[in-house]
């Protein structure tokens, strides 16, 4: 899949809170760094898996399902195999009136799903990353050793 810089751009600005589904508590977990990031932005991350229904994450209670957010969410950032996006987007496209954007993660692709959610006018970026994107088109790689504009030989 290819999406524009400017799609992105644009998901990225307008999206304010994100649900991110199967978020860990572990923080060497990507699900768990890619979240706090998010917060670190600016955004509001709220935390959703069913193991830690109740603990606290980034500020914010851990809930079960998206079923259970009762505030308007913009992204749904899915940290889940492909073969358990589709509940997810039924949930989310069920639950969230002004939802725009479903967000697969690196690795998760979804095509009937995404269909769906487009067909209900929802953007959908799969087998992406937000921090990544964020940082790249941010020009914020450098943080993670890249695009340092510095070249040497010593270690």
């Amino acid at each position: 899949m290819t999406y524009s810089d400017d799609f992105l751009t644009t998901i990225l600005r307008r999206s304010k809170v994100v649900a991110v589904v199967g978020v860990s508590m572990n923080p060497v977990r990507p699900s768990y760094y890619v979240a706090r990031y998010l917060g670190l932005k600016g955004y509001r991350v709220i935390p959703v898996n069913p193991v830690h229904v109740g603990k606290q994450l980034f500020g914010e209670t851990v809930v079960g399902d998206l079923s259970d957010i009762t505030e308007p969410v913009d992204m749904v950032d899915i940290f889940r195999r492909s073969e358990a996006v589709p509940p997810i987007v039924e949930t989310a496209l069920a639950q969230f009136d002004e939802l725009k954007t479903i967000w697969m993660q690196i690795g998760v692709e979804h095509h009937e799903a995404a269909a769906q959610a487009e067909a209900r006018g929802v953007d959908v970026i799969m087998n992406r990353c937000p921090k990544i994107e964020y940082q790249r088109l941010f020009g914020e790689l450098r943080m993670g050793g890249f695009a340092t504009g510095v070249i040497s030989s010593k270690l």
